[in-house]
Order: C-alpha cells, then sequence, then structure tokens
C-alpha cells in the first residue's frame, strides 16, 4: 500500500517550506509528493528543490493558469494507492496521514475538520466543520459544498471516474465529493488534521458570507455541476456493461 500526496503550486514561496516540513515528518510517511507547479514566478520551485528529497516529484514550468487543472495534472501523476490533497499554504498536524489511511479502511473518501488560521499562523476559527455546517449528503453538499479539497484523502479507484475534470468545472473538490457520492459512502472525520490558512490571495471564500457571486450565478452553476455529474454518470455505467 502506497501513499501520494498532490500539490499544485503558484507563487506559493511565502508558506511552501512549512507546508512540505508537516508533510514530510508525519507519524505515517507518504511514499511520494507529486508537486505540480504552474511556472511560479517567485522562489516557490527553488524552495521546493531545496529540500532534495527523493520523494518529491516537482513538475515544473506548467502553463495550465488554474489550480483545478494543475491539480488535475498532479493527480495523473500519482502511482500511490492512497491519495491526499494538499495546498500549498496549509499546514498539517503530525497525524493526518495516519489517520485518514486508517479512515479509509471503510470508505472510498475521507474528508477531516481542521482549524483556520491566518497569515500569521494565528488561530481564527476553531473547526472548519463548524464554519461549513459539513457533512456528506450529495443535495447538501450540491446546495452548500463542505468538500474541502485540501482536507480530503481518497483511494485511487476513484481516479478513473472524477478525471479529466470536465472543461467547464469551477471547483475540483465539489466535483470529487459529489462523484464520492454516488460510489461510496463519504466518512466526515471530526479529527482536526489541518491547519488551514487564510490569506490575501487565497482563491476561494472563507463561507457563503464573503462569496460575492450573483444568487443568478450560484443558481448556474449548481445546475451545471449538476448536469456534468449525471452525465459522467451515466458514461461510467455504460463502461461497466
Amino acid at each position: 500500500m502506497t501513499i501520494s500526496v498532490c500539490i499544485p503550486t503558484f507563487n506559493g514561496g511565502q508558506f511552501i517550506k512549512e507546508q512540505l516540513d508537516s508533510i514530510l515528518n508525519q507519524t505515517r510517511a507518504v511514499d511520494e509528493i507529486i508537486i505540480s507547479d504552474d511556472s511560479s514566478t517567485d522562489h516557490t520551485v527553488e524552495i521546493i528543490k531545496s529540500f532534495a528529497d527523493p520523494r518529491i516529484k516537482l513538475f515544473e514550468k506548467q502553463q495550465f493558469s488554474s489550480p483545478i487543472f494543475n491539480l488535475e495534472f498532479a493527480l495523473k501523476q500519482a502511482t500511490g494507492d492512497y491519495i491526499l490533497l494538499a495546498d500549498q499554504d496549509d499546514v498539517w498536524m503530525p497525524d493526518k496521514v495516519e489517520i485518514l489511511i486508517d479512515e479509509l479502511t471503510t470508505s472510498k473518501l475521507v474528508i477531516s475538520d481542521g482549524v483556520v488560521i491566518n497569515q500569521e499562523g494565528k488561530e481564527i476559527a476553531s473547526s472548519i466543520f463548524d464554519i461549513y455546517n459539513s457533512r456528506k449528503g450529495f443535495c447538501k453538499n450540491l446546495v452548500k459544498n463542505s468538500y474541502m479539497g485540501c482536507c480530503m484523502a481518497f483511494h485511487k479507484d476513484l481516479l478513473p471516474i472524477v478525471i479529466p475534470f470536465p472543461k467547464k468545472i469551477a471547483m475540483h473538490d465539489l466535483w470529487i465529493g459529489l462523484n464520492a457520492e454516488l460510489y461510496t459512502k463519504p466518512v466526515f472525520c471530526p479529527a482536526k488534521l489541518i491547519k488551514y490558512r487564510r490569506h490575501d490571495f487565497n482563491k476561494t471564500p472563507l463561507n457563503a458570507k464573503t462569496n460575492s457571486n450573483s444568487l443568478v450565478y450560484k443558481i448556474s452553476f449548481r445546475l451545471t455541476m449538476l448536469s456534468l455529474i449525471i452525465l459522467r454518470f451515466v458514461r461510467q455505467k455504460m463502461k461497466l456493461k
């Protein structure tokens, strides 16, 4: 049984060292860390190379201009039986890998809780699950997503289902989570296994109150996601015939 960690990076030099330190010093070691760098213009690549750890597999000079498809590339390179997703700017608790891999003995996908920290590393919220009212359920998550990619681990069996990502996809974690709802019983693990960092350059809002998208956009987005999920589900069922 092997474990892969996939990280899409772009100008993450400020925090990437702390994140990699936390991943490389787990109570249960990972076998590979796949990093796809989307043509960073800061010192991200140099910092990653400075680790000189054979478990780190860096794919630099990518040109996706998209964290979603940058991650998709990393997923395609992963060889592990179990895959954990990571952001470039968070911090993992030392036992994150150990706990999530144990949870994956009963499910193909697991999500853990975590605390929220600010740019300086100070805790600003005690539970991600409380913020998003996190729990399983297809309709619940289609309406209000609680699938956080940086808190997610899943079995490689899900890869042929979720990739390639649809071109119109806007949230890869919701895409993975909703597909998993159709094929397995996701586990929401209450252990707080990540320090989820919020700073000026985060791509996604922390909650609905800070989401500036219009109601029309939100409805359209969910209808598009639903149609893509149904289309992928039908295609998967046809393959099995």
